[in-house]
């Protein structure tokens, strides 16, 4: 019987980089919040005690595109973050992450208009994002 797996997924924005943890049992995934990435760098002490913590068999990470599939002009940025992740020796994936913040974000209104969820921040919406990548990646299989 083969093992779960388990992924962390990231968000990658130019400030902030949404987290997620996923699991193939369920292709369910839960937030985990933010890493910062700021002018002197990405937070990969944060990174590493993520890594630590969940035990990951894999990472993935969104590629953002165009609403028609052109490459979109963060992905250098986005590879270059791909890079510095192999440091950890898992196995890098990514996935498109057309519309995953828009999405996030239209949950978590609807939460809280619900009067489940106070303020948004974003924060909130970033990891959260990063929850869509992670099911979309489980759902593909």
């Amino acid at each position: 019987m083969p093992q779960p797996k388990t992924i962390l997924a990231f968000d990658f924005g130019l400030r902030r980089i949404g987290v997620a943890v996923g699991q193939d049992v369920t292709a369910s995934a839960s937030p985990l919040g933010v890493v910062a990435n700021r002018d002197d760098g990405i937070d990969h002490e944060a990174i590493s005690c993520l890594i630590n913590e969940w035990r990951p068999t894999g990472i993935v990470v969104g590629m953002p595109m165009h609403a028609d599939g052109s490459a979109s002009e963060i992905q250098e940025p986005v590879r270059q973050f791909v890079e510095e992740l192999r440091r950890y020796g898992l196995a890098i994936d990514t996935v498109d992450e057309r519309y995953t913040s828009i999405e996030a974000e239209r949950v978590l209104k609807k939460a809280r208009a619900a009067g489940s969820r106070g303020r948004i921040s974003r924060e909130m919406i970033d990891s959260a994002a990063a929850v869509f990548i992670a099911e979309r990646y489980l759902s593909s299989g």
